[in-house]
């Protein structure tokens, strides 16, 4: 990839960003074509992944076109966003752990709108809450349902809506917190890791804010306000005094400052680059593009993504793919529909179990989603989906039906097609040899007797499939 000379992909500039440049709409050139490479980085960061179908749609389209594509519904989201709230709660009244993973799972794949599925996985990292501590997959089910219907809405909203949450009460204990006994976890989560950041409150603040949340409890299922438990006093948070509610609390954290700075790093981070740590000038234009719109995510999301950075060298596979990614990922370029319940249960193997978190600060992301331990457990879930082999998976993701629908029937012609499908041609040419080489070596193979010829030319055809995705280079959104 080729983008403005203002640095390194690792983070270690060798000039400051220039953020007048870094924020303007990327304009197709001569030095910075729109083609394969560029509509593949948009569809992983923005919808997991693309297929070939899709992949071909953006290149003819144009990145202006195909963002807008993605940022809206499509006529049939509704229904399909229908039936699976409707799954939903039959789910959540079965209270079935492994069901409610792999029906959120299932959403990812199948879904019409992929980006409302990207930005729900953001929120729910944002707003971790584990069902370890909650043990009600109503709960979790109605948060994840939540955070979706607001995914690249109103933060403002989303912040209040959380606040009242049942999982979320349950999780920080909200719903413990009484008149005279003050729990302070939500108050202090609020300001360190929903919306400030540390260094922007105080302790005081803190304990100030958590008697606004007294008398906040759950009844039958929903958020309800008991006065008689409320602290209806005056209380003093960030400089301003008065007889503050709970609300008053997550208003006054979105009029701060900090808060729009700090949502913005969080997006740049997701979007952008997690190597690339932005100064305070870089950040500041997505930040205001978030206070510009009254914190509507879908106008900074927009922003992000027809921006001159998320098409630079500074963008272009600096973040490593997380679990989930990498699976749905490779199911969607695949056009495959697996078991989701396998799917869910394999994922936690490579470190990521839905809706159960590590901690309140969520997954750490980044090069802690790999080691030694994870890489061969992700080579090994590759191989489970294309191989057609494995008891869990079938040959619902088979490499070999995509090659038939796109008419690449030799060996050669599927080397080539997975490695524009899922790297778009980023692999060295030492190793793009080192695959041509294992096509000519396999033809010698002591192959099973009662193997057909159509049988031995099949397994070649998915082995490679399976050798693209073991690429370090696939590791990276």
């Amino acid at each position: 990839m080729v983008g403005q000379n203002n640095g390194t992909a690792n983070g270690q500039s060798r000039k400051r960003l220039d953020p007048q440049w870094a924020w303007q709409p990327y304009q197709p050139d001569g030095r910075r074509p729109w083609n394969l490479q560029r509509a593949g980085h948009l569809y992983r960061r923005a919808a997991f992944a693309a297929n070939w179908s899709e992949l071909q749609r953006a290149v003819q389209d144009g990145p202006q076109k195909t963002v807008e594509r993605l940022l809206t519904p499509g006529p049939d989201y509704e229904a399909f966003d229908r039936g699976m709230d409707e799954l939903a709660s039959r789910i959540a009244k079965g209270n079935n752990t492994v069901h409610m993973r792999a029906w959120w799972l299932a959403r990812m794949i199948r879904t019409p709108f992929p980006l409302v599925e990207k930005m729900t996985l953001f929120w729910h990292n944002h707003f971790a809450t584990s069902n370890a501590k909650v043990n009600n997959v109503g709960y979790m089910l109605q948060q994840n349902q939540t955070l979706r219907r607001l995914a690249l809405g109103s933060f403002a909203e989303m912040l209040q809506a959380i606040s009242k949450d049942p999982a979320m009460m349950v999780w920080l204990d909200t719903n413990l917190s009484k008149k005279g006994r003050p729990n302070e976890n939500y108050a202090r989560e609020l300001m360190e890791l929903f919306s400030l950041g540390i260094g922007n409150y105080t302790e005081q603040d803190i304990r100030e804010a958590a008697r606004a949340f007294t008398g906040w409890e759950i009844r039958q299922g929903k958020f309800h306000f008991n006065a008689a438990e409320h602290d209806d006093g005056e209380k003093t948070v960030f400089g301003r005094t008065g007889r503050w509610q709970g609300e008053d609390i997550v208003r006054m954290c979105l009029e701060h400052p900090a808060c729009a700075r700090f949502i913005a790093r969080k997006l740049f981070r997701y979007f952008v680059s997690e190597t690339l740590e932005p100064d305070a000038e870089l950040l500041e234009p997505l930040a205001e593009c978030l206070r510009r719109n009254q914190y509507q995510i879908g106008e900074a999301v927009r922003m992000i993504l027809t921006s001159n950075i998320f098409y630079s060298e500074h963008a272009y596979r600096t973040r490593v793919k997380s679990p989930v990614e990498f699976a749905v990922g490779i199911i969607r370029a695949l056009e495959g529909q697996p078991n989701a319940i396998a799917l869910a249960n394999a994922l936690e193997n490579i470190g990521q179990r839905l809706f159960y978190p590590p901690s309140v600060k969520g997954w750490d992301g980044g090069s802690a989603w790999l080691n030694s331990t994870t890489l061969l457990a992700r080579n090994n879930l590759a191989q489970a989906l294309v191989s057609g082999e494995d008891p869990q998976f079938g040959s619902r993701c088979d490499p070999v039906v995509v090659l038939r629908k796109y008419g690449r029937e030799s060996a050669d012609q599927a080397l080539r097609f997975f490695l524009e499908l899922f790297l778009q041609g980023d692999l060295a040419e030492e190793s793009q040899q080192s695959l041509a080489s294992y096509l000519r070596e396999s033809e010698q193979f002591r192959w099973p007797v009662y193997w057909t010829q159509q049988d031995r030319h099949e397994h070649r055809l998915r082995a490679v499939c399976y050798l693209v995705l073991t690429q370090p280079e696939f590791q990276l959104d």
